[in-house]
């Protein structure tokens, strides 16, 4: 097991989402090694609590002052309950999640305020240290078990399926579920684009409404998320369409059909994007820093990748498969440069050299990749 970077929230309450295989569980138990464990994925905890969530405290011994909860949006109503023991045992709960979905729609008590929220990522370079390899991470993602399988292509591939069987199908969270199997294959071609929900519907077949409905669950799962554009002060007119990304490369990679005429480009461009987004949510998680991230995209299609804004800055990177930098992979950065004179543009691409570039920083994209606390704590 790779030491994490994560700081535990000591003496306090606190929930921990992110998606399954993630290592939440694996990285609580090594934290708090005296804490009460209930597992609500094993069936006789689930069964026993879902009948009656009032049974949790008789669970609890006399003697526990922290208690780890696993998968509590199963039994979401255990909410009132653990917020009734909190008051009345003073108790510290650790609630993992790896959905969002039960918990917000059913307009269930988040502890009213008496619980942190964090979120648990995937492993990063500065966890794995001299085991992360850029080539193996691009084709199989940074899930822990992804890491360490001699077959990360069948693991990944079981991954998915679990989360169709276990979260999808057995939750009912879709009506069918061979079409929600059809629509992450053709979002999968959407990864590190543009999202257009009445393209996607066509080629699914189903109704725009449905797709957007697809989407909700998906993000819900904590298996993906959009990026919006960053229209802050805009100074032209902008694109609307938010950029999606699968949380992790080797989700991607798993889900994204291949045949003979795909092109690396096309594989490779969208996993280096979600590499390196991969590694800045981790980070702002680590961190706990106020940045927000975004894309950007004027209505004439000049874009750039990545843009982030909060009190670190305002940083925008482009991304390039070649190790050859070339005039016109800094077209988006220049004009993204001269409506936001105080940003700091980054291009990251295979160079073996850091040189600057009228005032634009040209870096290799794996050095960024490691070099990223830096890069945010200039």
């Amino acid at each position: 097991m790779y030491p994490r970077n994560y700081k535990p929230l000591k003496n306090k309450s606190f929930f921990l989402f992110g998606p399954r295989g993630t290592g939440k569980s694996t990285w609580l138990k090594d934290q708090f090694k005296d804490a009460f464990y209930i597992d609500l994925l094993n069936y006789e905890n689930y069964r026993l609590l879902l009948g009656n969530p009032h049974r949790l405290e008789s669970m609890i011994p006399p003697s526990a002052k922290t208690v780890i909860i696993d998968e509590i949006q199963k039994v979401p109503a255990l909410l009132d309950e653990v917020h009734r023991l909190i008051e009345a045992r003073k108790l510290h709960f650790i609630l993992t999640g790896s959905s969002a979905r039960k918990i917000r729609k059913g307009g269930t008590n988040l502890l009213a305020g008496r619980a942190h929220q964090r979120s648990f990522h995937p492993l990063t370079c500065w966890e794995m240290g001299k085991d992360f390899s850029l080539e193996r991470a691009l084709k199989f993602g940074l899930l822990p078990l992804a890491t360490h399988s001699e077959d990360p292509k069948d693991f990944l591939s079981a991954y998915v399926g679990t989360y169709l069987r276990e979260e999808v199908q057995a939750e009912g969270l879709v009506r069918n579920l061979s079409n929600y199997s059809h629509f992450l294959e053709i979002a999968s071609f959407s990864q590190a684009q543009p999202l257009t929900m009445t393209s996607i519907a066509s080629d699914v077949g189903v109704d725009a409404k449905v797709i957007a409905s697809y989407f909700e669950v998906t993000e819900d799962l904590l298996l993906s998320f959009r990026l919006p554009v960053f229209s802050k002060r805009a100074k032209r007119r902008l694109t609307t369409h938010p950029k999606f990304y699968f949380f992790d490369v080797g989700v991607y990679r798993t889900l994204r059909p291949k045949g003979p005429l795909d092109s690396p480009a096309e594989l490779d461009g969208p996993g280096l994007e979600t590499l390196f987004f991969q590694h800045y949510r981790a980070l702002g998680e680590f961190t706990q820093w106020d940045q927000k991230p975004f894309w950007w995209k004027t209505s004439t299609k000049v874009e750039v990748d990545f843009v982030s804004y909060g009190e670190e800055g305002l940083f925008a990177f482009e991304f390039k498969r070649s190790a050859a930098t070339r005039e016109e992979d800094l077209i988006g950065l220049k004009l993204f440069q001269q409506d936001y004179p105080m940003a700091k543009c980054f291009l990251l691409n295979f160079t073996n050299e850091t040189k600057q570039m009228g005032g634009i920083q040209i870096m290799n994209f794996e050095k960024a990749l490691w070099d990223l606390p830096e890069i945010f704590s200039k």
